[in-house]
């Protein structure tokens, strides 16, 4: 009979260690991204680090009158000879363009970026998109300005394109 009530209390004892209730565990912090990226690298160029997180969480509509200035005194400040690019956009018509960072889309052309003719249609995965914005900054009214500045010579992927979604070969 000893033996049973030592077992029993042996049990009792770890049953109730193990239902003990512990404080709670800290709440863990809650982390929300927030990047606006319709047009790579126009935040990472145009917007000084002390407001790349204001930026990223502005709503796109209120971008422009939010950023323009400071995005407008980048791009001259990179560029002081800019009179108009490649689109015939003068320093705030063009920034009027890439201060809303959104990305429109075409239903009833070409989803390009850029091709020659479409402009900001979309994007298709093989856009060449930093070279056209380069060339855009840099290139003036005919693209052939600054020509050791419009392009980051990156001219493909390094695996193609799959033919199905989702599109992108493995990360490697």
């Amino acid at each position: 009979m000893k033996r049973q009530n030592l077992l029993f209390w042996l049990v009792a004892i770890v049953c109730l260690a193990a239902c003990q209730k512990h404080s709670p565990a800290p709440p863990s912090p809650f982390f929300d991204q927030a990047d606006q990226m319709a047009r790579p690298a126009i935040n990472t160029v145009f917007i000084g680090a002390p407001d790349k997180d204001k930026f990223n969480q502005i709503t796109p509509s209120k971008m422009a009158a939010a950023f323009g200035s400071e995005m407008k005194a980048s791009l001259l400040a990179l560029n002081p000879g800019y009179t108009t690019n490649l689109l015939g956009l003068t320093a705030d018509q063009f920034i009027g363009v890439v201060s809303t960072d959104v990305l429109g889309v075409s239903t009833t052309g070409p989803t390009t970026f850029y091709d020659g003719t479409h402009v900001l249609t979309g994007r298709a995965l093989a856009d060449d998109v930093i070279d056209v914005e380069l060339t855009l900054i840099f290139g003036g009214p005919n693209g052939a300005a600054n020509p050791g500045l419009t392009s980051d010579h990156v001219n493909g992927n390094d695996v193609a394109f799959l033919p199905n979604f989702p599109y992108l070969a493995q990360p490697h």
